[in-house]
């Protein structure tokens, strides 16, 4: 079976006009790289296209402020990807004169980069043979071939990838890359794959011995955590109090200052909880409202969410610092608050 003919002929066929493949433009490539880690394609090209119209050079990323890296990026979640990519723009400038690195090792050394990134940027932007192994990859390999390798540990990423590379056309590794992972994501799809027009049906392992549902082979799920978290809308005239945070996944994100549990309290127990009473104490405030409750599930944590509107007569709430309330849409915040305050009308 020659896998590479057939996977270009079925690709020629089927594939999707991208945006990011009308390009050898090196920071294009990267820029849509990064966006599409852990984001389905259809979400990704509109962040694309706004990234190259608000940055269309990778000098005018690196220059940017971060809150309008951030503002820019939001909704799209794994905030550390928009962290990243302003760092490895800053230090592309000041390393590289500008010039985005051109062969694999430097790619690999960009913050935010990893193998499979540095490979798709090698081969897309410079036809560089270097074969590209994600999901998409892992999926189509393991029922095509049988692949037993679980890729979430060494022994595995280390057999996907020699026979990722084994496979790979090497005088068209960007085509063969684009193909074997749009092969995945339409065709050897997760769940109800296409096996019946599928190029390989003859010679897949995973079809013939009845295996597509057990491949690829995973490790058991991550256990996920449970957050139960009150956010304060505190306002006084015109202005609410709104905090930058510094550390963890919404780490340069602003947000509500908030009252954590470990587990789930009736509002009556926040109001008489040692944190509520610490947090406003010498405040007068009043409750204008509580919200619904918002569920917002990570890979990672699940996040149980209500909003507190309150009003308070001072503005000396633990050294907090208030801005004013038109303000609030200029400011990067999380999907979660972002929904809030459209859902209540607050921005």
């Amino acid at each position: 079976m020659n896998f590479s003919k057939i996977l270009l002929q079925w690709y020629s066929l089927n594939k999707r006009d991208l945006p990011w493949r009308q390009t050898k433009n090196p920071y294009f490539i990267w820029l849509s790289e990064i966006i599409l880690q852990q984001t389905r394609v259809e979400q990704g090209i509109s962040y694309y296209l706004k990234f190259i119209c608000e940055f269309p050079t990778l000098h005018y990323l690196a220059k940017a402020n971060q809150d309008k890296v951030l503002k820019l990026w939001q909704g799209l979640g794994y905030y550390s990807r928009a962290r990243n990519l302003h760092y490895s723009a800053k230090y592309i400038l000041k390393y590289y004169d500008g010039n985005f690195p051109k062969t694999y090792k430097d790619i690999l050394s960009l913050k935010g980069v990893g193998s499979y990134t540095a490979a798709a940027i090698a081969s897309f932007a410079y036809d560089l043979p270097y074969a590209v192994v994600d999901g998409n990859v892992v999926r189509v390999l393991s029922r095509v071939f049988g692949m037993q390798f679980t890729f979430e540990t060494a022994l595995g990423k280390k057999e996907f990838h020699r026979l990722a590379l084994d496979l790979l056309n090497k005088d068209n590794p960007a085509e063969n890359n684009q193909a074997i992972m749009e092969f995945g994501a339409l065709q050897c799809t997760p769940k109800s794959p296409k096996c019946h027009s599928c190029p390989f049906i003859s010679s897949c392992f995973a079809y013939s011995t009845r295996s597509i549902e057990r491949l690829p082979v995973k490790l058991k799920k991550i256990k996920i955590k449970k957050r139960y978290i009150n956010y304060l809308l505190i306002q006084k005239d015109n202005f609410v109090v709104l905090d930058k945070r510094n550390n963890g996944i919404w780490k340069g994100l602003y947000e509500l200052p908030n009252i954590e549990f470990s587990n789930q309290q009736t509002e009556q127990a926040v109001l008489l909880s040692f944190k509520w009473v610490e947090f406003f104490k010498s405040t007068k405030y009043k409750i204008e409202l509580v919200s619904d409750e918002y569920i917002h599930k990570l890979s990672h944590q699940h996040i149980y969410a209500k909003f507190w509107l309150i009003n308070v007569q001072t503005c000396n709430i633990n050294n907090q610092s208030f801005i004013e309330k038109s303000k609030l849409k200029n400011y990067p915040v999380s999907k979660l608050m972002d929904k809030f305050f459209k859902e209540y009308n607050i921005i």
